[in-house]
């Protein structure tokens, strides 16, 4: 090829380059826009997503595959599993009247999670709570010695610490005198410690899996999608949840650097083969295994007063089921509602439902920390306190140490208790578990635990949040900015 070719080649390429960028940011913007516009639900969303794809070339287009499309399919995942109260004389059987039994001002709460989330409210549970890990740690780690033919734990933190040490020492254990173990560790979480989890426990034999590893092929599209939610199942029978990851900053009497509050559950009963289910689901679909009947699964009969039912949140075909079943519990309201959470970043709707139902004379307590583990986070919800303070709410900043809790409580016989915070993330980005509980003794005892912590918070003032300096609202309303995100 001669000079002169080279030549002419270079100046094109030259040329022509600008018009390739040129049309490659156009396709790319327009790209997003069509499926923004086909895909979200709220206008201010689109508006929003659709305007940095067009004013932020490729940067606008690359931050919406990484966060602006939140969706991963896995029906045919839930279709392959199949637990006792599929088959005749199963635990369906047990619920038949469960609708009756459910207190009369609970009858329009019941509807609309059953709708929404297509479970029947379960009789015969019983659920007792284990406050921090001092409670939940031994009660674990002793039904992981004791079982006798499966154990399955799904979390998003397992730190390699006294606990971490402590339940993969009994995993490994269980594993060895031959029960059927499984341990699914979120990929993002595990990486919270240093050393690999997921490998030692394989390396001692142990079946473990990675939800979600952040691999190239699908980094752009599920990197922000996070597996939260903390269950443990025993031989299919005695089940963990709540909101307590595998850490040692939970069990207090260990006296950790950094000591964290918290609260999980132990369950009984028929609900406990739908904890069994969530894993089965986020464990087929991580690894490929169905987990199918026995060891896994066992008609678990009524063994307490508790009706409860799991509610699973997440990107799939959950998506929303947790906000809905939120804003539906604050409608029926009709005395107080309590909301102990760490993070507290919910969306307007959200919001505007809060300060009504306060407006309209319900007490309205939400407690938060007053310091969390994310100062971000507590730049970020300082923009809301105005508003839901002025409107009625009583917001509590409790401390001190950070109180990781999340319950819900409605009236006196009404909670939902789980893994999911009052934030974007949980709500719209998370796989969660949680379980909404009829009953007045649990509601109870859960009551108890919030005073404790209100009678140990600072409540925010109208006159004290009007006092805050212009540097620190300019700040907390940049963070803010930021919300749907954190």
């Amino acid at each position: 090829m001669t000079s002169f070719s080279l030549e002419f080649i270079q100046q094109l390429a030259q040329e022509l380059t600008p018009l390739l960028v040129t049309l490659f940011h156009l396709a790319c913007a327009l790209t997003v826009t069509v499926h923004a516009l086909l895909n979200k639900r709220h206008v201010h969303t689109a508006i929003g997503w659709i305007a940095l794809a067009w004013l932020a070339p490729f940067l606008g287009a690359l931050l919406y595959v990484m966060l602006g499309v939140n969706r991963i399919k896995r029906a045919g995942v839930a279709l392959r599993i199949r637990g006792p109260e599929q088959s005749p004389g199963g635990a369906a059987d047990l619920i038949k009247g469960t609708d009756a039994a459910c207190l009369p001002e609970l009858i329009g709460i019941n509807r609309l999670t059953r709708e929404v989330t297509g479970r029947v409210l379960l009789a015969g549970n019983a659920v007792t709570p284990l406050v921090q890990g001092d409670e939940a740690f031994p009660a674990m780690l002793e039904a992981i010695h004791s079982a006798r033919h499966s154990v399955t734990l799904l979390t998003y933190i397992f730190n390699d610490d006294v606990a971490g040490r402590a339940f993969g020492d009994a995993l490994v254990q269980a594993q060895a005198r031959g029960v059927q173990v499984r341990v699914l560790i979120d990929a993002v979480g595990a990486r919270y410690s240093r050393t690999s989890v997921v490998r030692r426990l394989k390396q001692a034999g142990v079946p473990a899996a990675a939800f979600l590893p952040p691999r190239l092929t699908r980094l752009l599209a599920q990197a922000n999608l996070r597996n939260h939610r903390k269950i443990m199942v025993v031989d299919g029978a005695l089940g963990f949840t709540g909101g307590m990851n595998i850490s040692a900053s939970h069990w207090l009497s260990k006296q950790p650097a950094q000591p964290v509050q918290c609260l999980h559950f132990a369950v009984r009963g028929p609900v406990v083969t739908d904890l069994q289910r969530t894993f089965a689901i986020d464990w087929a679909f991580t690894t490929g295994e169905a987990l199918q009947d026995s060891p896994w699964f066992v008609a678990n009969v009524p063994c307490g007063p508790v009706l409860a039912r799991g509610v699973t949140d997440g990107p799939d075909a959950d998506m929303d089921h947790m906000r809905q079943v939120i804003l539906g519990a604050l409608a029926t309201a009709r005395h107080r509602v309590r909301i102990v959470t760490p993070y507290f970043l919910p969306d307007d709707v959200v919001l505007t439902t809060l300060q009504v139902t306060a407006l309209r004379g319900v007490v309205v307590d939400i407690v938060v920390p007053a310091h969390s583990n994310l100062p971000l986070m507590d730049w970020a919800m300082r923009p809301q306190w105005g508003e839901l303070v002025a409107s009625g709410c009583r917001v509590h900043l409790s401390g001190p140490g950070f109180d990781h809790a999340k319950v819900f409580l409605v009236d006196d016989a009404w909670s939902l208790i789980g893994s999911t915070n009052w934030d974007a993330r949980s709500l719209r980005l998370n796989f969660e578990y949680n379980l909404e509980c009829h009953d007045a003794a649990l509601v109870s005892q859960l009551d108890r635990l919030v005073d404790t912590r209100i009678r140990r918070a600072h409540r925010l003032t109208a006159a004290e949040l009007a006092g805050q300096s212009l540097t620190g609202r300019l700040r907390d309303r940049l963070v803010w900015l930021l919300s749907p995100y954190l």
